[in-house]
């Protein structure tokens, strides 16, 4: 191969290592090209780690880890020559060892990358010490410290709260716990408008404390949706409440839920066409009214599906009731039926925005017909989930159709990770960047947990080696072990992005909800269904918690039936009986007091 390149420049190679001989390093990429990287006297390298633990230098090792099969990053000067690219390589990160499981696999891994995450969000909106939701604030910088805007957005809240309860369900620390429950109090005090008229909750989009008063914004803030209400800020205003009411029972929490379920199928929802609506008038509450503009009659991707991971399998899971698995089903029949591009051009992308009669809409704002990568893994991921409950042909063929597609056109073939956006259309066999080519971490998570969830479904190669991949990019790219968290964005080479709002570790986008819900069902996936091992859960039921039918309900997420059951029990760390391995539900004890519940699930032995 022959380049016109007149300039060098830096990139990463990911591969596994096919040979090696002398200086002279033999990849295979991820989409299976041959690429030799030069080592040189200064090329330094170092074990991937996890948040928390120290740099670990492998330099004087590399004759033993660079044997075939080992899966490497290189970076380093790419120089054009007459025979093509020389790359050469400054830094290795060394992921796994030939017929090693790669760390990130290994027990544990995403627990404590979980914990350090939690520490993080913890010591940064409360120092180490009294939690007081007084002091949160949406932005924080990448070190941890709080920038001077005072908004206290929301959803933003929710997203911690979820990431604090699920840190605790992972590790049963207890000050975990205490954050989500005085965060949800907190939510239920200043956040929550209750409308006795219409019997439904809503959630302001925030409030700014600058000054000696409160002042509310009931209807968004934010560019796309200012001064509407969009169904996407409803729906993740649920998404940590409603796994602190998994932890704890809390009937305060069911009740702001099922407040908020009601405003969806009362005003968001389409009785004749079906899906949810995108946005309402704060006033009418009508999805039709001119004061919409853009967003008048419209319905997405975010307003339908997103009620699915958000909270609505969460809240399936804590109650087993059959109204949230018909709204589940809903959804997802919704998607199969509508979002798939069956017109001539036949994208492999799905589309994302409609008209009210479900006619795809390719004009509006910075979508046009655009494709957000991760919304199609998180599409796949999802429909695998459901496919878990109740099962449909169509809802494993999408799901299954989007896992093999996804890969040739969304993913990085040479360095790793996923792209951001891209144009739904090719031009010149290429789906053309839409902005620039870096990598999301939110997009990153969509990918790991579809393509395990894929793997443990139907045991497919392609799917856990995919799953493989982009577990390694994102822990060895968007980790911060310098100032704690997880980058918001990173170069296509992996380099962190710092510029804007993609600088801060909490902002309107970004808090501890897709970190916390990758680590979580993470090792969810890789502990139970991939590797067939045993995994520990913790829950606090309050003294009048509410679960239906008296029943504390494990599962940690929606399983293929069959697969998993409740092994043990423990209760206050002593062993109790009365629970059922199959439905992997506890009959708690009627007590006065709050106990420390400890469940043992194993994957059921072939």
């Amino acid at each position: 191969m022959t380049t016109d390149l007149a300039f060098s420049f830096s990139d990463s190679v990911a591969g596994r290592v096919l040979g090696r001989h002398g200086q002279r390093l033999q990849l295979r990429t991820p989409d299976g090209r041959e690429v030799t990287v030069h080592l040189t006297d200064v090329t330094f390298a170092q074990q991937l780690r996890n948040l928390g633990q120290p740099y670990q230098d492998v330099t004087g090792r590399l004759d033993e880890l660079l044997q075939p099969g080992a899966f490497v990053f290189s970076y380093g000067p790419v120089y054009p020559r007459e025979s093509g690219l020389h790359f050469q390589s400054t830094q290795l990160i060394v992921v796994a060892e030939s017929d090693v499981r790669p760390p990130y696999e290994q027990p544990g891994w995403w627990t404590e990358q979980l914990r350090q995450l939690a520490r993080f969000y913890r010591r940064s909106q409360f120092g180490t010490t009294r939690i007081d939701f007084a002091d949160y604030r949406t932005e924080i910088r990448r070190s941890g410290e709080k920038t001077l805007t005072h908004v206290q957005e929301t959803d933003t809240i929710s997203r911690m709260l979820y990431g604090m309860a699920t840190a605790f369900m992972l590790t049963g620390e207890e000050d975990f716990l205490d954050v989500a429950e005085r965060g949800s109090q907190y939510l239920h005090d200043h956040m929550r408008f209750q409308d006795p008229a219409e019997d439904v909750v809503y959630w302001y989009h925030g409030i700014d404390l600058e000054g000696p008063r409160e002042h509310k914004f009931f209807a968004s803030e934010f560019g796309d949706d200012y001064r509407a209400i969009p169904a996407y800020e409803q729906i993740y205003a649920l998404v940590g409440l409603t796994q602190t009411y998994r932890a704890t029972g809390s009937p305060a929490i069911l009740a702001d839920i099922e407040g908020t379920v009601r405003l969806f199928e009362r005003f968001f929802a389409d009785p004749k066409l079906g899906g949810y609506y995108s946005h309402i008038d704060p006033v009418t509450l009508s999805p039709h009214h001119d004061s919409l503009g853009p967003n008048r009659s419209r319905k997405n991707w975010n307003s339908v599906g997103d009620h699915a991971p958000a909270y609505l399998f969460n809240l399936f899971l804590a109650t087993g009731d059959e109204r949230y698995r018909r709204m589940l089903e809903h959804t997802f029949d919704m998607i199969v039926t509508h979002m798939p591009d069956r017109s001539d051009e036949r994208s492999p992308f799905v589309n994302e925005r409609f008209h009210a009669d479900w006619t795809p809409d390719r004009e509006w704002g910075w979508q046009q017909d655009r494709a957000v990568v991760g919304h199609n893994l998180k599409i796949a991921w999802n429909l695998m989930r459901m496919q878990a409950t109740l099962p449909k042909v169509e809802y494993r063929a999408l799901a299954q159709q989007i896992g093999r597609t996804m890969p040739e056109v969304g993913r990085d073939p040479q360095r790793g990770g996923w792209y951001d956006m891209v144009q739904r259309i090719p031009e010149e066999g290429r789906h053309a960047f839409v902005w620039h080519d870096r990598k999301a971490w939110w997009q990153q998570e969509q990918a790991i947990l579809a393509y395990l969830v894929l793997a443990g479904h139907t045991g497919d190669q392609d799917f856990l080696r995919h799953a493989h991949e982009s577990s390694a990019f994102y822990n060895a790219y968007f980790l911060d072990h310098d100032e704690g968290g997880v980058h918001f964005t990173v170069l296509a080479d992996g380099l962190p992005y710092h510029l804007g709002n993609e600088r801060l570790k909490g902002s309107h986008a970004m808090s501890m909800y897709h970190k916390a819900e990758l680590c979580y069902l993470a090792e969810v996936y890789t502990r139970l269904l991939v590797h067939r091992e045993p995994l520990d859960l913790w829950f606090r039921p309050q003294s009048d918690a509410q679960y239906p039918q008296g029943l504390l309900r494990v599962a940690p997420d929606v399983l293929p039936a069959g697969r998993v059951v409740l092994e043990s029990v423990r209760i206050d760390g002593a062993p109790y009986t009365d629970f059922d391995p199959e439905s992997m539900t506890v009959r708690l004890p009627k007590s006065q007091s709050r106990h420390i519940v400890q469940a043992r699930l194993r994957p059921v032995r072939e």
